[in-house]
Parts: structure tokens; sequence; C-alpha cells
């Protein structure tokens, strides 16, 4: 295989790749194995017509389409590992002579990686957060907690209240009429949930168990069922049971069942240290976001189309991935939301020239800056790799081909980059943190 490189305008290049004419020919056989299954000849059994036969018929071209399809990606592989420079997007392929005896030749336009002109990325200014924990914010997490660990208490003595959580049968009528749909029995509902039709929970409230109640309601405009649009409409209602939240008490004795301290007190102060870490965090992560973005607005590159369409699909099919793991094919989420391929991966635009853009600034501050992962820190990278991937650390080493580990490890560049512009910003006036 040999290769060219021809550079273009606007970071873009275009790859020459030769293979010869005997890693061709192998490529032909291969595609004729792979289709003589399906060719059918008169005077011979299917499977079984000799290729020279097949190609006197139909042209020597009858099996290149396929040849270049073999040829092709390892072709392309391995001029990305001969190629100096740095490609950035996906090719877009011509073939440029394809005949027998001949070298095949082919083209691959690519973007290559842009040049970054860094602006100012040390000594940025970014907001100071304030990570006070007021005790307000302690009393309001001791109370989730107790949330948590409420007891569901049924009632008889008393009609329903709002925040009940009721058992309920019910069937609903238009003009007198009942309607399809609008029937249910042993129906659970929490008054206040907004779980049913605005206004239906609202009219519960003091309606005791057994005794019918009769709800009105007039049905969204915009609702799911096309013939209750608008709608007024009549429930009538029983509630068979009413459960109330009984909340711990605040002592001693919940502190101990919830955390491993003796004291309420005790247990206090670890959700106030608690919330402290969790604020302090949240803190470096916004100034590391704030500081990186005052470096990358600062600074300048020439974005090439192919780099942004090519970071589009990316995070398109990232999504793909995504939803595929929740139980959802990409099909049925594109019929779900009357949408298509084209129009996700134009609505991410803006989304992947922020990723590029800051991407890009980060490599050239770690550049700059020399900055450079250890052997420790690739291998602790690992460690986290073969815990996700539920694998051996060696198992994963043994997988990791040059590329990949170079990958790696320019991923961790970019990440002490972040933190070395974090680490160097200076802090303004202090804000309140979310």
């Amino acid at each position: 295989m040999s290769l060219q490189v021809e550079k273009l305008e606007k970071n873009m290049a275009k790859l020459t790749i030769e293979t010869d004419a005997a890693e061709f020919e192998k490529a032909v056989e291969k595609a004729y194995q792979k289709e003589k299954k399906r060719i059918s000849i008169p005077g011979f059994r299917k499977g079984k017509v000799p290729r020279q036969m097949v190609e006197r018929m139909y042209g020597k071209e009858i099996f290149f389409e396929e040849a270049a399809n073999i040829v092709i990606p390892d072709a392309y592989e391995k001029a990305l590992d001969e190629c100096e420079e740095e490609i950035v997007s996906s090719p877009k392929i011509e073939v440029i002579q394809i005949e027998a005896g001949k070298p095949f030749i082919f083209t691959a336009t690519v973007a290559l990686k842009p040049e970054v002109k860094l602006g100012k990325y040390k000594g940025v200014k970014v907001n100071k957060i304030d990570t006070t924990v007021t005790d307000e914010e302690v009393d309001a997490e001791i109370n989730r907690e107790r949330e948590n660990n409420a007891r569901n208490i049924a009632v008889d003595d008393r009609p329903v209240k709002d925040g009940d959580m009721i058992t309920l049968d019910f069937e609903g009528f238009i003009d007198g009429e009942a309607f399809e749909g609008g029937k249910g029995e042993n129906n659970p509902l929490t008054i206040g949930s907004g779980a049913f039709i605005p206004g239906f929970e609202e009219q519960l409230v003091g309606a005791k168990i057994g005794e019918e109640t009769e709800v009105k309601v007039t049905f969204p405009e915009d609702y799911q069922a096309e013939h209750l649009q608008g709608r007024e409409a009549v429930f009538k209602c029983t509630v068979k049971e009413i459960k109330e939240r009984e909340l711990p008490e605040l002592n001693d004795e919940f502190a101990s069942d919830v955390s491993e301290f003796e004291t309420l007190a005790e247990y206090r102060e670890d959700v106030k240290r608690n919330l402290e870490e969790k604020k302090q965090k949240e803190a470096e992560n916004e100034k590391q976001e704030e500081a990186v973005k005052e470096a990358v607005d600062a600074s300048e590159m020439e974005i090439p189309e192919a780099m942004l369409e090519t970071q589009q699909k990316q995070m398109v099919d990232e999504f793909a991935q995504r939803i595929t793991m929740q139980g959802m094919s990409m099909e049925q989420y594109l019929k779900m939301t009357g949408t298509n391929y084209q129009q996700m991966v134009d609505r991410v635009k803006p989304q992947a020239e922020e990723r590029i853009r800051s991407r890009l600034v980060l490599e050239a501050v770690a550049k700059a800056e020399s900055l450079e992962p250890t052997e420790e820190e690739y291998e602790e990278e690992l460690k986290v790799m073969a815990d996700v991937y539920q694998m051996e650390v060696d198992k994963v080493r043994d997988l990791m081909g040059e590329r990949e580990k170079k990958g790696i490890l320019q991923d961790l560049a970019v990440r002490k980059a972040a933190e070395f512009i974090a680490e160097n910003a200076k802090e303004s006036k202090a804000k309140k943190a979310d």
C-alpha cells in the first residue's frame, strides 16, 4: 500500500491510497467466494458456477464493488497509521481506479486537526461560589431522610385530606353516558400528586371511605385521547382505603436507625459535613467549567465542517446507545418524537461545536504546559475501565492497541489541562451555590 497526502483549504486533506493489483485480486476472489452461493446459471448447480463463467457472462466488474468494500477499510486503517497528520473526521471515499490487473486506487477526503491560537488561559476570572451550609439546608436533608423512612398507616376515622394515599374506584360519564377508558378499580392515588386530570384530586379532599363522591372535570384541550379533548365529564368515585404517611420522631433513636451515630447531634453534624463536601465538589466543578469556557472563548480556531459533522453524528449515536440500554431502539424513539436522524444531527450542532472547541483548547493547553499523565495515572484509568466493563485489568491492557492507549493518554492530558486552568483562575465576588 502507498499513501500520498495533499493538503486542501480550510484544514482539509485528500489521502490518495493505492493497493497493488495482487491485493485487489485477492479481494475479488474473496468477493466471488462470498457471492457464489447466490449465483445461478443454467447447467451449473447453485453455488458451483466457476468464477470465469460468471465474469464471462456478466463482465469482470461483477465482483469489483464488493472487492472494493473489502479492500477499503483495511487500506484506510493502514493509511491512518502511516499518515503523520492528525485526522479528525470520517473519510469521504472516492474510487479513482478499479480495473483488473491494475492497482486499486481510492481517495479519502478528511478533516485535519486545526491549529488553535490560544488566548488567555492563565488567570482567567471566575465567580467565587459560597459553599456555606445553612441550618435550613441541614433540616431539609434530615427531613428527606425522615420521608424515606416514613410508614404508611391506614386510617378510617376521618375523610381524605391532601397528601393522603388512597385506593379508589371510579367511573366517568360524558352527557350521562359512560366512556371507554373512564373506569378504574382499586386505583392507587396520592392526593396532590397531579397524576390525574387537573381538578380531579382536589375534589376528593373531604371524601369518606365507602361513600360515593361526584367529581366534575374538563379534559385538557391537548389530552392524549382526542375524543376526550375539551370535554366535560363527571366521575363517580368511591374511596376504599386511606393511608397517611407517619414520619419517625426526630430523636436519638431515629439517628441511630439511619446512621452510624448514636445521637441526633452527631448525626446532624455528619449531615452538615456531607453537604459541605457535596457543595465544595459542585463548586469546584462549576469553577472548572467556567474557567475552561473563559479560556475557550479567548481562543481562535477554524473548525472544518467535516469535523463538526462527524462530532454531531457521534453525539447522536452515543444517545442511541444510551436509550438502547434503557430498552428503547432509536427507531422507536424517532417514531415517538416525530423526528428523523438528520433532524437530530442538526439539532446537536451547537453542542457539538462547543465540545470540539473545548477539546481543542484543552489539548493545546496540555501541549503548551507539557501536561502529561504519569504511568501510575494511566494504570489507574485502566482499573476504572476494568471496573466498568467487569474485566481483569490485564485483559483490558492486552486489548489496548497503540491508538487506543494514545487516546486514553490524551484524555488524561485534557483532564489535567482543565484542572490547570481552574487552579490558575482568579476568583471574584462570591455567589451563592445552588
